[in-house]
């Protein structure tokens, strides 16, 4: 279903900001998603349990200041019906400049509305963090990987959500302990000088993230019953996340694929366009 990479990483980005920039190995794994690939499509239901993982795990610190909530009931993403979309929204508040005379205040949300912005100033917004994230480098992303599976941005999440682990042991011999949370999916935060041999190379893999781990497995409980593992539910919310980045992902993959049926047509009638047009004047001098 799904295999481990290990990659030079200096160039990932964190779901944090102000991290600081260290360029080490970080282990991202190759998960098997369903929209993946020039046929690819997204799942409804897993969408749909990213969307309530979303919701009551991840809305309390990040945004998606550019999902509207009507798009929730779009056929090609998690199809919400009409009435539970308008109810859905109806649980956020968002800032309305024209009430209040002016000054402004908040009000329940509507369809039309778009998610609230992040409760953290640290918290970065959500809403193309799949397309802005880079799970493929170096030789093993490029070529048929990327144009395969993408860059990788949903592998990148999901291996971040899984990718909490003990400090390993060459932090626990610091007098000072590191700040934040060793992650070995991460590799732009801090790292140590005690965890780093003769050289200056990292003898583990990832670094520190400033973000807690937010996913243990069992966090949500889904009305169909389907598992709900970090695993899982990492990858369930990751899917959605791409979702968010790409709404209209499978739109674009029927276009080209319209499009490279309709130039393969084009090409055979020029080309026995070209013969019919030209053999008669072929042999002659």
């Amino acid at each position: 279903m799904f295999r481990k990479l290990t990659l030079t990483a200096a160039a990932a980005l964190s779901l944090t900001s102000g991290a600081v920039h260290a360029a080490a190995e970080a282990h991202v794994t190759d998960y098997a998603f369903p929209f993946e690939g020039p046929f690819g499509s997204y799942d409804t239901m897993q969408l749909q349990r990213g969307l309530k993982i979303y919701t009551e795990i991840c809305a309390a610190c990040h945004g998606l200041e550019l999902v509207a909530f009507r798009t929730l009931s779009d056929e090609t993403g998690p199809a919400i019906p009409e009435d539970q979309m308008r109810a859905y929204a109806e649980n956020f508040e968002v800032f309305d400049e024209a009430l209040a005379d002016g000054a402004g205040d908040y009000r329940v949300a509507t369809p039309a509305d778009y998610y609230p912005a992040s409760s953290l100033a640290n918290a970065p917004d959500l809403s193309l963090m799949a397309k802005s994230r880079a799970g493929f480098h170096g030789p093993y992303g490029t070529g048929i990987s990327q144009f395969v599976n993408g860059m990788g941005g949903a592998e990148y999440i999901a291996s971040l959500m899984t990718g909490y682990e003990e400090e390993p042991e060459c932090a626990l011999e610091m007098e000072t302990p590191m700040e934040g949370y060793y992650n070995v999916a991460f590799a732009n935060g801090g790292f140590p000088d005690a965890c780093k041999d003769e050289h200056g190379h990292h003898t583990v893999p990832g670094s520190w993230i400033a973000m807690p781990q937010p996913l243990y497995g069992d966090d949500v409980v889904f009305d169909d019953g389907h598992e709900s593992t970090l695993e899982s539910q990492s990858v369930d919310v990751a899917a959605f996340l791409m979702w968010t980045a790409e709404p209209k992902l499978v739109a674009r993959k029927q276009a080209g694929l319209t499009g490279v049926i309709f130039l393969s047509i084009l090409s055979v009638l020029l080309y026995l366009t070209n013969k019919r047009i030209w053999a008669p004047h072929k042999n002659k001098h």
